[in-house]
């Protein structure tokens, strides 16, 4: 079984959130929406994982236009990045197999160019070089009108996690706790809000060797932390690892694992909860 989770270009209308998730269908396990960053990651799984991922796209990129869109988040399209995970018993192999499918589809049938990003690629390379050295895969040369670009990946499972700071907390200050903690296992941004409120945006990419707690008390040494926030879903050993008195602290629960959404949906071989 494969995850997909794909990263849309609204964070603010609830309701063409949720228009463009609902074509997940039974696939559908989590929705995070973020008003600052003007993104939501849709999280889907199952057998049929493919198919659903092109009808979410294919709606972002009929309801969405990029040519308006302002948030802090980097994007290169309204169906921003759309990574192909692992999942019981499933392969890299795979994932790979099913990225390249997928973005030739999306590259085929929607005339949206797509990039493909994994471990010979990681995807900020592709973000840095995008349309200047570096030509998409699959699709036209040059962006869509209204839809720009998608990131197509395969990738193992990661842990996106934010640290926001209190809002004493200076900007060049949040730049300098990001680039303290970025290295092979965490990815970092530091973000600003429209408020000029700031935040630490991580990618866990080794989770169980730098997970969140060890994030959030190396953000806490170098600033005041206002609070933490879980983005999308988190593997169960991740939560198993911390100390059940972290969890809130954290913004951690066992109720917002991958494998706790794939039992409420039957996708673990069990019926639906």
């Amino acid at each position: 079984m494969l995850e997909c989770v794909i990263n849309v270009s609204e964070g603010r209308r609830t309701g063409v959130v949720q228009q463009i998730a609902a074509c997940a269908g039974d696939h559908l396990l989590d929705v995070h929406s973020d008003g600052g960053h003007h993104r939501s990651v849709v999280t889907l799984a199952g057998p049929d994982v493919e198919a659903r991922a092109f009808a979410v796209v294919a709606e972002a990129v009929r309801v969405l236009d990029l040519r308006g869109h302002q948030g802090v988040h980097p994007r290169l399209g309204v169906a921003d990045v759309v990574p192909f995970v692992p999942l019981m018993g499933a392969t890299i192999d795979g994932a790979v197999a099913a990225r390249d499918r997928f973005a030739s589809r999306v590259a085929r049938e929607l005339d949206v160019p797509c990039f493909l990003y994994g471990d010979d690629r990681p995807l900020p390379s592709v973000r840095r070089l995008a349309f200047t050295s570096l030509a998409p895969d699959f699709g036209p040369a040059e962006p869509h009108a209204s839809a720009g670009a998608c990131c197509v990946g395969a990738r193992d499972v990661l842990v996106a996690y934010n640290v926001w700071l209190e809002p004493s907390v200076p900007p060049d200050v949040a730049r300098s706790i990001a680039a303290a903690l970025r290295g092979p296992a965490v990815r970092t941004l530091a973000l600003v809000m429209g408020d000029g409120s700031t935040q630490v945006s991580c990618n866990l990419v080794d989770p169980m060797s730098v997970g969140p707690a060890f994030v959030y008390d190396a953000v806490a040494s170098r600033g005041p932390v206002q609070r933490a926030e879980l983005v999308g879903l988190v593997p169960r050993a991740v939560v198993d690892a911390l100390p059940p008195a972290r969890w809130a602290e954290l913004d951690l629960d066992p109720s917002r694992t991958i494998e706790a959404r794939l039992a409420q949906a039957g996708l673990d071989g069990g019926s639906p909860q």
